[in-house]
């Protein structure tokens, strides 16, 4: 903790306060916020590792119907099949805002499986190949969503959390020590007022010994 630079006044003094005061809501507002995002990055964490899970189940699926495919026709047959394929695919990307950030929000919109092979060359483990692997499309988009978001999730907490460090390690302690030393001066002033102002109180309040000695000398006179 380090005093701040300046004058011990009842104006300073009264300007350290409300800054203090706002320091104060912001660090709640802050910590609500870090609580949040712990939740929100927690909640993805674990959505994530299921979905990366699940891709990978999928893409196991997929590969072992892509290789059974090729066994059965030859991998140059798959791959003049797959040459013939046209099939349409959207991937839609929005926000999805969150404590004042932007989210990606990932979808895809798969073309419903047809005949897309003629007849000859290929085989029906060829057709389970593609469908597997249209499969795959949505689950790597959510996973590619939850990645993204734990990322952002994680670099905004370490932003948060330095700004609350910040606050409550440095700003407000330092606010705190100039606050104490500035309403100690000032008591300590108003002590020295008061011993002043007591001292000449009580030298009003006793006799001139020039007024005594003048009295004593009329009535020696009388």
């Amino acid at each position: 903790m380090a005093k701040l630079n300046i004058a011990p006044t009842k104006s300073n003094l009264l300007v350290l306060k409300r800054q203090l005061a706002f320091a104060e809501e912001g660090y709640d507002l802050l910590e609500q916020k870090r609580q949040i995002l712990i939740f929100e990055l927690m909640s993805r964490l674990g959505r994530a590792r299921d979905a990366e899970q699940n891709a990978s189940d999928a893409l196991r699926r997929a590969y072992a119907a892509l290789r059974e495919a090729q066994l059965d026709v030859g991998s140059e047959a798959v791959d003049q099949a797959a040459m013939a394929v046209t099939m349409e695919h959207n991937v839609d990307l929005s926000d999805q805002h969150l404590m004042g950030m932007k989210i990606p929000r990932v979808t895809v919109q798969t073309e419903p499986v047809s005949v897309s092979f003629g007849v000859g060359g290929t085989s029906a483990s060829t057709d389970a190949a593609m469908s597997r692997f249209i499969e795959v499309l949505p689950l790597l988009a959510e996973l590619a969503e939850l990645e993204n978001a734990v990322m952002r999730l994680a670099r905004e907490l370490r932003k948060t959390q330095r700004r609350c460090n910040a606050l409550s390690k440095i700003f407000m302690p330092d606010y705190r020590e100039t606050i104490g030393y500035i309403v100690g001066s000032l008591e300590e002033r108003e002590r020295e007022s008061f011993v002043i102002l007591k001292m000449i109180r009580d030298r009003l309040d006793q006799p001139s010994p020039r007024s005594d000695g003048d009295g004593d000398e009329g009535q020696e006179a009388r």
